[in-house]
């Protein structure tokens, strides 16, 4: 692992030439970990807080709350409204969007390389970006809107994000198809054959 994350280290910058399946795939997973490692550490001291100050909030409000015990864990309803108990979504979608532009600067030499190798142009590797940008600039004004003062979601805005967000699945999905494809077993015009 450590060989192909130096190998794509090195070529962070390079648009040019061709990556076979087997140099690309193990950047794609590492850098997709570290995401994931970076998405964790902002939302879990979040979802602690708020899971403590409900806890404080059901012990001083009994007459407010409805507490399920089960083997399985404690479930806490509240019953209205209350200002303050959610978390700071705003801190993790600013960590979110950090973390996902970085993933995309980590992975746009690599996937441009991956095309090229299947006689693509690299520009095929921006589809997935407009909606990506729609939601990453959208989102947080949803969920902004929702925490202050427990006003009811905009069901347009949700359905709009909904559908911006399938067509982002989509788009990410017929990129990682074009990428799964085997390379030109021949020179093309990007270049020889990947050794």
């Amino acid at each position: 692992m450590f060989r192909f994350v130096t190998y794509a280290l090195r070529g962070l910058w390079r648009f040019s030439g061709r990556d076979s399946r087997q140099q690309f795939w193990p950047w794609v997973g590492f850098v997709l970990v570290c995401d994931m490692v970076l998405a964790a550490a902002a939302i879990l001291p979040a979802m602690f807080g708020t899971m403590a100050r409900l806890q404080a909030y059901a012990a001083a409000h009994p007459d407010e709350v409805t507490v399920e015990s089960s083997p399985g864990g404690t479930s806490i309803s509240v019953h209205g409204p209350v200002p303050g108990l959610m978390p700071d979504i705003h801190g993790f979608m600013v960590t979110n969007a950090f973390a996902t532009v970085a993933s995309v600067l980590l992975l746009a030499a690599a996937v441009t390389r991956r095309l090229h190798d299947t006689g693509r142009r690299g520009w095929w590797g921006l589809l997935p970006l407009p909606p990506l940008g729609v939601g990453l600039a959208v989102f947080p004004r949803f969920f902004d809107a929702m925490a202050s003062g427990g006003q009811a979601p905009d069901l347009r805005l949700f359905g709009l994000l909904s559908l911006n967000n399938l067509t982002y699945i989509i788009l990410l999905g017929l990129l990682a198809a074009l990428c799964l494809r085997p390379g030109d077993p021949l020179p093309n015009r990007f270049g020889e054959p990947p050794a």
